[in-house]
């Protein structure tokens, strides 16, 4: 009963209805529901078949808040198993993110784990920033690292989605894809605007296919996206961006 108590204080500190947290819990009750569909991840090609060597120096960065686990699911499940290294914060919990990568690894073609310190950033893997710690991208000779780190919340989180995005914007450059989900608030909204400025190619969820058009609006109103989008034509637009080089 303490926890439930400390929780919900947590929750409404954050601007975290009870309600929006609750329907988040549905949809990784659904996904768990649905986790013996390792065959499909098996057999899965995604949206793109050809292979281009290339992509293994491009890093795709994903933010997303309420209604986001849903909607990073819908986009992983179109991609290839080929596609650049993804680094992605969604606001969760701490415990429930393991819970969630694990979820995702078994429902999609690419490989997707919580990250830890050290993960390197690679081609067909896919890192999710653990509940209660940022995650930023560090660069080591050729080679992208996270870090995961203990902090003060940033926008009101941690991990936050412009901690994620700053780093990707200093350290990867002309070489990232930033993308902004469903979620209230402004969290990756300055960041995706640093990644557009450091040459990076920018998408953002619509208004029409976002459960809440929050974060995605604010990087809109900054002039921080290049291709406004539903959730449906994201992974389309990612591999464009990417066959421009």
């Amino acid at each position: 009963m303490r926890e439930q108590l400390i929780l919900q204080l947590s929750l409404i500190k954050d601007g975290i209805s009870i309600e929006n947290y609750i329907n988040e819990l549905i949809v990784k009750v659904k996904i768990a529901s649905t986790a013996n569909l390792s065959q499909w991840k098996k057999h899965s090609s995604g949206v793109v078949s050809k292979i281009e060597p290339n992509w293994s120096n491009k890093v795709i960065a994903i933010g997303a808040s309420t209604g986001g686990t849903e909607a990073i699911l819908t986009i992983l499940r179109a991609l290839p198993r080929n596609m650049p290294g993804i680094v992605i914060v969604q606001h969760m919990p701490p415990v429930f993110t393991k819970i969630y990568a694990q979820r995702l690894n078994n429902l999609v073609a690419l490989n997707v784990k919580e990250a830890q310190t050290g993960d390197i950033v690679q081609q067909g893997s896919v890192l999710i920033a653990p509940g209660d710690k940022h995650m930023k991208i560090e660069k080591l000779g050729s080679t992208y690292r996270v870090v995961c780190y203990e902090g003060e919340k940033v926008n009101g989180h941690c991990p936050s989605v412009d901690v994620l995005f700053n780093s990707v914007a200093k350290k990867v450059g002309k070489d990232a894809i930033g993308v902004i989900l469903t979620g209230m608030g402004y969290d990756g909204a300055k960041g995706l605007l640093s990644m557009k400025r450091s040459g990076a190619k920018t998408i953002g969820q619509d208004e029409k296919s976002s459960v809440i058009y929050g974060m995605p609006r604010v990087a809109f109103n900054l002039g921080a996206v290049d291709k406004q989008v539903s959730l449906d034509s994201i992974p389309q637009v990612i591999c464009s961006f990417l066959d421009e080089g």
